[in-house]
């Protein structure tokens, strides 16, 4: 790479709605996930009284740093989202079952999506920035709930809560307060605010 030229961009997540949130925006970028233990972390984390955004940057950090190893020079997006309801946070469901109990648990109610996303460059964090955004479930019935998961099957294993706002999961709510994008998982529009900066995207 020459002073010329913009530096690489490497997404440390295996995320596919992220993923095409950067292809969609014209970035160029190679994908390369992390391998860090999400759960152990949210663990040691909450026991130690850690708030739920400082949880989100803290892992989109950790995801960055731990890919930067083997990437010298180059811009390594970490990203995080956390989903928050009533004290209690929800994790991408293991299972369709599980699946279908965080959706009956977060049904007629009002939930917090976090989202963070950082950018990395040789082990050091160069930038971060948390958006969070405010959405509401509409009372559905069981029977939409096992329509919706028949329809979705292990789709909904990859998005916390078990829906994907951009599909059949729009059907899931009746309120949605906050930015379409930290929604879908990672705040796009400052972190392309700063990759222009820095020469990956054009002015």
């Amino acid at each position: 790479m020459t002073s010329n030229q913009p530096p690489n961009v490497v997404l440390a997540s295996g995320s596919r709605p992220r993923a095409r949130m950067l292809v969609n925006a014209g970035v160029p970028f190679t994908v390369n996930p992390s391998s860090v233990d999400e759960n152990s972390a949210k663990a040691s984390m909450r026991a130690a009284g850690a708030d739920v955004a400082d949880v989100a940057e803290m892992l989109a950090a950790t995801k960055a740093q731990q890919v930067s190893r083997n990437h010298a020079g180059e811009l390594v997006v970490g990203a995080d989202q956390m989903l928050a309801c009533d004290g209690d946070w929800f994790d991408k469901p293991a299972s369709l079952g599980e699946a279908r109990n965080q959706l009956v648990s977060l049904r007629g109610k009002t939930h917090e999506l976090i989202s963070a996303v950082c950018v990395v460059c040789d082990g050091v964090v160069i930038w971060h920035h948390i958006e969070r955004a405010t959405i509401t479930m509409r009372h559905f019935s069981d029977e939409f709930i096992d329509q919706y998961i028949a329809k979705m099957d292990e789709d909904i294993l990859a998005t916390v809560g078990g829906y994907e706002l951009e599909g059949l999961g729009a059907q899931l709510f009746s309120r949605i307060e906050g930015d379409y994008f930290t929604i879908l998982g990672m705040p796009l529009l400052p972190l392309l605010e700063f990759l222009r900066g820095h020469g990956v995207i054009t002015e």
